[in-house]
Formats: C-alpha cells, sequence, structure tokens
C-alpha cells in the first residue's frame, strides 16, 4: 500500500496567538499535495465559544469539502459547554453523548484500506484527558474490520512529550488505552495537545503527535508545524512542515521491526539555536 496522511491539530481560533495566515497557508499546502487522509486531532477553539468553532469551520472548510478527512475536539473545545457546538459545525459522533467517529478508505483502483477510529479524549473544562473503560469495547469491535492500516486519532497525548515541562495532563487511563491498542493491533496512533511535535515507537506501533498548525503559542524553539505521512507496506516517514516556509524529515519508523530513526534536529529545536522566521 502507498498512503499520505497530513495530521494537523491545535488551531485555537479565537486565541491572541493564532495566526489565520498560518492555517490558511496549511490548507493551501495540503490541497496541492492531495494526501489521501486529512486528519485534525483537535484544540479547533480557544475557548469553545460558537464563533471559534464558525471560523475554525471556515479554516478548514475546503480541506473537509475535496479531501476525506475526520475532524475531532480538544480540551479547549471542551470548555463553555463548547461541545455542542462543535456538533454543529463539525457533526455528531457515533457514540452517544461523545464526538468518536470512524472513517473507512479505500480507493478505487489503489491497494491498501485505512481503519481510522477516533475518539473524544476531552473532559469539559479540563485539560486533562481520558478515553473511559465504557468505551473499550467499541472500540475493540471498530478495530475488528480488517484493513492494511489501523490508525488510532485523540486529541490528547498516550505517551509525555520531551521538552513539555511537568507532566500533568496525560490521558488518565494512557496503560489501559495503550494496551487495548496494541491487543487491536493498531499500526499508528495519531494525536496533538502539547504544540511540540514528537514521535514515539512501542513495539511496533508508531505514535506520532504534531505540534499546533497556527498558534505561537509554542514551546523553546519550536515552530508551528503540521505532520505529512507517507506510509507504504515497508515503512512510516514523517515530515515536520512549517506553513509557507519549507519543511524536513523527523523520523522513519521501520513497520516490520519497530525500529524508529529521529531526525536528531526535532530534539535540537527545543533548546539548542535559535531558528529562522
Amino acid at each position: 500500500m502507498s498512503l499520505t496522511i497530513a495530521q494537523l491539530s491545535d488551531i485555537h481560533c479565537g486565541s491572541i496567538h493564532h495566526d489565520p495566515a498560518l492555517l490558511d497557508a496549511a490548507v493551501e499546502e495540503i490541497l496541492r499535495l492531495q494526501p489521501d487522509l486529512v486528519v485534525v486531532a483537535g484544540d479547533l477553539t480557544q475557548e469553545g465559544y460558537p464563533g471559534e468553532f464558525q471560523e475554525a469551520r471556515d479554516g478548514l472548510r475546503r480541506l473537509m469539502d475535496e479531501l476525506d478527512t475526520i475532524v475531532i475536539p480538544g480540551n479547549h473545545d471542551a470548555q463553555n459547554v463548547g461541545l455542542v457546538h462543535f456538533e454543529d459545525h463539525f457533526g455528531k459522533g457515533e457514540v452517544e453523548g461523545r464526538a468518536d467517529r470512524t472513517l473507512r478508505l479505500r480507493r478505487p483502483g489503489a491497494p491498501g484500506s485505512v481503519n481510522v477510529v477516533a475518539v473524544d479524549s476531552s473532559k469539559p473544562d479540563l485539560a486533562e484527558g481520558e478515553v473511559g473503560a465504557l468505551r473499550y469495547a467499541w472500540i475493540r469491535n471498530q478495530f475488528e474490520i480488517e484493513s492494511d492500516l489501523s490508525v488510532f486519532l485523540l486529541h490528547h497525548h498516550l505517551l509525555p512529550i520531551p521538552g513539555t515541562g511537568r507532566e500533568r495532563n496525560i490521558v488518565w487511563d494512557a496503560g489501559d488505552v495503550l494496551q487495548l491498542l496494541e491487543d487491536c493491533g493498531v499500526d499508528l496512533v495519531l494525536g496533538g495537545h502539547k504544540h511540540v511535535p514528537h514521535v514515539w515507537a512501542l513495539g511496533r506501533m508508531l505514535l506520532v503527535n504534531s505540534g499546533t498548525v497556527s498558534s505561537y503559542r509554542t514551546r523553546g524553539y519550536t515552530r508551528p508545524s503540521y505532520n505529512v505521512l507517507h506510509v507504504d507496506d515497508d515503512a512510516i516517514d514523517v515530515a515536520l512542515v512549517y506553513p509557507g516556509t519549507g519543511s524536513r524529515p523527523a523520523a522513519r519508523f521501520e513497520r516490520a521491526t519497530g525500529r524508529l530513526d529521529r531526525n536528531p534536529e526535532m530534539g535540537d529545536m527545543l533548546s539548542k539555536g535559535r531558528w529562522e522566521w
């Protein structure tokens, strides 16, 4: 199989740190790339207000109209009863009272199929996240569908991200969720939340977090960015893309062996050397 995924998150419409030009640049680049799948891993808004969701929907409209796109909320979207506005603009989920949803892709004339299971890990008015044991059976059932690539999408991180300070808001049930995903044979876990891109390998499962695509609320010398993943039968290549200013390789993951080779510059960008803007 051969597949391209664009992964973006942490847009933060309504924040003083949000730059609409960055989001516009990212959307234009992704439309030119024409990936097979676009995932938006939450924190579309700053405080969950209706106008912020409208701005986020307007910014993402072309991606959602022209490409296979799946969107989930983040912790900021769950503030101020914001999930009702999320549903207004991005649709109801498949689990009652949650924004959980699935997407199955099989391109006509192209080999390979993709099964995406996305969960709402937010807790109203809290930065912390949780999947919750009551949803484990639903997740397990979704991954029983045979596919060439199994993808799990959530907003929060399941493993701590280097360079983000004291760990305070990892998913409460992260250990159980990781065990569940391993049992289900998940290949790829995509998330956001910490505004610092990073890649972890856990056995033959790759966990990829995106930075913030359009907010200057960053850490260290990180810059606003999104990820582009190229997946084939042998490997998953991850690139960091800086809207409007280029890209660089982030990591290569060998699917058969679980070997992960990170670009050393992923660490350098947190503490060494100032980036050109």
